[in-house]
């Protein structure tokens, strides 16, 4: 059944990510766009788009489902063709902004370990093409949620709230559908940044024995090194970003298993441990749609600079503005 839970803890978390999430994100993609954060063109590309898609699953999974449903439920959102419609975009925000961080570590990965392949591959217009594949594959195999989720009540001939429909047990073609959607997102993405993070610390490793044998041979190794500078703080944030990914989605990831494995379980009430479970992976899931932009004021120093000036602005039009007034 599509009814997010209720209760003053709810009220209290989804409220609060809303009122965090959209200004983070939103600061986040301003300044970014601006291109004087210190980063490739494609990196920032990948960054304000994944930015993007965070701030569309904050407005479709909290401030438009959520939060509605704790504070006004049977409202218009409620309605079945409107609800069905939000899940469907829901999902494909959500593997919009899931796939864009495999993406952009991926484009990490061939910058650090593939020098040759870097040239071509790791360029603004190829993040370009990346990010508006990736967004649209993203809707368009989501379509079908819109057509999976019948009424749960109707009243006065208008159907209300939303759930699968009964006779899709039945069919193998949603078991086939529900088994692909979970084992692209949020499965196959952990597995692969997992994957190429620890492909790109083993090249790391190698690459910066072989150069500090180099340099010590040849300029002593108390002569610091540029290249290994830019690398690392290139490194950084990509663990960073990557890492927290994992994280957040941890919970969601194990409830998947564990629902996968105890076939037939009900869940009985907000106290139920299988709920507890379920719920906490929806609560990281959101969350990780506004961390990268605190993970960019810690890590990026030229961020930090940025966001300054940019919370300065409003400081500086008053000034102007004043002495024209007298």
């Amino acid at each position: 059944m599509h009814i997010p839970p209720r209760g003053l803890v709810y009220a209290i978390y989804y409220t609060t990510l809303a009122v965090i999430a959209v200004p983070v994100n939103v600061v986040a993609i301003v300044i970014l766009s601006r291109g004087k954060c210190g980063l490739s063109r494609c990196i920032s590309r990948y960054l304000v788009s994944m930015a993007a898609t965070d701030l569309l699953v904050i407005i479709t999974a909290v401030i438009l489902n959520r939060i509605p449903a704790i504070y006004s439920p049977g409202s218009f959102l409620s309605i079945t063709p409107v609800c069905s419609f939000s899940i469907a975009i829901i999902y494909a925000a959500r593997d919009c902004s899931v796939w864009l961080t495999v993406t952009f570590t991926f484009d990490r990965y061939v910058a650090i370990c593939w020098q040759k392949l870097k040239a071509k591959y790791c360029t603004h217009r190829t993040a370009g093409i990346v990010v508006s594949v990736v967004c649209t594959l993203g809707f368009v195999i989501n379509v079908p949620w819109y057509f999976l989720y019948g009424p749960m009540y109707i009243i006065d001939n208008v159907p209300w709230y939303c759930k699968r429909r009964d006779i899709l047990s039945s069919f193998l073609l949603w078991t086939i559908f529900d088994w692909t959607d979970r084992v692209l997102t949020p499965c196959l993405p952990f597995l692969l940044i997992l994957l190429l993070n620890a492909l790109t610390i083993r090249h790391i490793l190698v690459a910066s024995r072989a150069r500090r044998r180099l340099r010590s041979c040849s300029a002593g190794e108390t002569q610091s090194d540029p290249e290994m500078e830019n690398r690392r703080k290139s490194i950084v944030l990509l663990f960073a970003i990557s890492g927290c990914f994992i994280l957040m989605w941890m919970p969601y990831v194990v409830n998947f298993l564990v629902v996968r494995f105890q076939v037939g379980y009900t869940i009985n009430g907000y106290s139920d441990p299988r709920f507890i479970l379920m719920e906490s992976g929806n609560v990281f899931q959101m969350l990780s749609c506004c961390t990268n932009t605190f993970i960019y004021v810690v890590i990026q120093k030229q961020f930090r600079k940025e966001l300054k000036l940019l919370m300065k602005f409003p400081l500086n039009i008053s000034h102007s503005i004043a002495p024209s007034r007298k």
